[in-house]
């Protein structure tokens, strides 16, 4: 009946926001997209400027004839409560679930038939006993190996990711010095490491090394747990972000760049579009690097140019569709061979004959650049060894997509050059995975980059807020598992940390 429904939920939150209380989002990636919906759940007017035709940064999708294709593989573990609430969030979370235990086929082509196939899973045991049966049968350590990597394992379950002296070591030279030979590195430590760092363990800071392997594989039985989207990328970070966005009252600019960001005489900020100027009470820039370094006034911080020298790292996607089914498997990876990791994309892309299949090559700096034909005689020759099936199968067609610079590099001594959420000037903040969130570039350090400048917002705005989620580096964390949902997690206040365990 007229005159007696409830306001909406996005009307609701603006008839709650003071008159001036409004902020602008520069990006449209996972980080702006998060800060986004937090500044708008508490209150404040928000306006998003995405550069592109669309939303989502690097993880995003496009048409190629029939086919709906992700510019490359991303997944995430159960340990990552930052993107798991973002799914949440958006009402993705059932179009992208989680294993229910951890279950990863690795296949050595080097090895004869009969012994290529074994399995990284976890039992129902607290840790470390989850993964004690599974490394005691992995065919591709040796007996002497594996005991090696258990006393590693423990040793650096004893760091501390956040003393300085770790961020200036390499985990190659730390693995070496606790044992580990050449075969277990390329057998166990990079298969998890490269995937997750976008580097092998020699060019990978100890720091961002334990920090991911002390909580992907040693903080709780479940926290390894893999999930990723049963839909095309696009349907999670754009389509269903920007109804979110939507919903709670942002206004959407895509196609639009920013050509400045300034102070205005009264203390605010203006952010040039073409056209058109903004006045705001606070800006995030969550941009990559170098194009947040060419928009940082003068005094931001305090030595803008360390921003410049974070290194990026490559990651090359391989695509194939064969006429036929020849992997019966979600996704493997791969030992003894250029391929790393192959999905299965066919249900995902809309393929209604055939398969396709999907290669992520992380630290692919020998590759990024090949031409597609040199790509093509390469890599096929090497799933025809990795997959039996393939030899008889039509190969319908064959395309890359490349991310030159995909991710930050986790080179040593990385951690001193990353900034946090807040600059020196007051009303601006910084986003990205980038930024100084503890952890690689993955899914989880973009979303928690997002609401770390969020919540740096809020509080100057006088409208702070609790926090989303629990962080995974406090001692008494309690990851969910599909075994024992446990209690919720305790929230230390303060805490910041975080971890996308994402395969990119």
């Amino acid at each position: 009946m007229t005159g007696d429904t409830e306001p909406s939920a996005p009307a609701a939150r603006a008839a709650d926001r003071p008159a001036g209380t409004s902020a602008v989002v520069v990006g449209g990636g996972l980080a702006g997209i998060t800060a986004a919906l937090a500044l708008a759940d508490a209150g404040v007017r928000v306006t998003l400027l995405e550069g592109r035709p669309r939303l989502g940064g690097l993880a995003f999708s496009f048409r190629r004839g029939g086919l709906t294709v992700d510019n490359g593989q991303h997944v995430y573990l159960r340990c990552c409560t930052a993107y798991r609430w973002f799914l949440d969030r958006i009402g993705g979370a059932g179009l992208a679930p989680l294993q229910d235990r951890l279950d990863v086929p690795v296949v050595d082509v080097a090895k004869p038939e009969g012994r290529r196939l074994g399995r990284l899973r976890r039992d129902a045991l607290p840790v470390p006993l989850h993964l004690g049966r599974s490394l005691a049968t992995y065919p591709h350590l040796s007996l002497a190996d594996r005991a090696r990597v258990g006393r590693a394992a423990l040793a650096l379950q004893r760091l501390d990711p956040a003393d300085p002296a770790l961020d200036g070591q390499d985990f190659g030279g730390w693995l070496a010095a606790h044992g580990q030979s050449e075969r277990a590195i390329e057998a166990l430590w990079d298969l998890v490491g490269v995937a997750t760092l976008n580097a092998v363990a020699k060019d990978c800071s100890l720091a961002l090394a334990a920090m991911v392997f002390r909580t992907g594989l040693l903080s709780d039985p479940g926290a390894a747990d893999i999930g990723w989207a049963r839909v095309p990328l696009g349907d999670l970070h754009d389509g269903l972000a920007r109804t979110a966005l939507e919903a709670a009252g942002v206004r959407t600019e895509l196609r639009t760049r920013v050509g400045s960001v300034s102070r205005t005489g009264s203390g605010r900020w203006a952010v040039e579009v073409p056209g058109e100027t903004l006045e705001t009470d606070a800006v995030v820039l969550a941009v990559p690097q170098r194009e947040a370094h060419g928009l940082l006034p003068a005094g931001a911080l305090d030595a803008p140019e360390r921003l410049l020298e974070i290194g990026t790292a490559p990651i090359l996607n391989i695509h194939v569709v064969y006429d036929r089914t020849v992997l019966r498997a979600p996704f493997l990876a791969a030992l003894g061979s250029p391929v790393q990791w192959v999905f299965d994309r066919t249900e995902a892309s809309g393929l209604e004959s055939g398969q396709y299949l999907a290669l992520s090559q992380s630290a692919a700096q020998d590759d990024i650049d090949a031409p597609v034909a040199a790509l093509r005689e390469r890599y096929l020759p090497e799933l025809e060894r990795l997959l039996p099936a393939t030899r008889g199968a039509a190969v319908r067609d064959f395309f890359v997509t490349r991310e030159r610079t995909a991710t930050f590099a986790p080179s040593p001594g990385v951690g001193r050059l990353r900034p946090g959420n807040r600059t020196k000037a007051p009303g601006l903040y910084l986003a990205g995975a980038w930024t100084a969130t503890g952890w690689p570039a993955t899914m989880e350090g973009a979303v928690r980059s997002g609401t770390g400048a969020a919540d740096a917002a809020l509080r100057a705005l006088g409208r702070p807020r609790g926090h989303l989620f629990g962080t995974v580096a406090e001692s008494d964390y309690h990851v969910p598992s599909a075994d024992d949902p446990g209690p919720p997690a305790r929230v230390p206040e303060g805490s910041g940390v975080s971890l996308r365990g994402d395969l990119r």
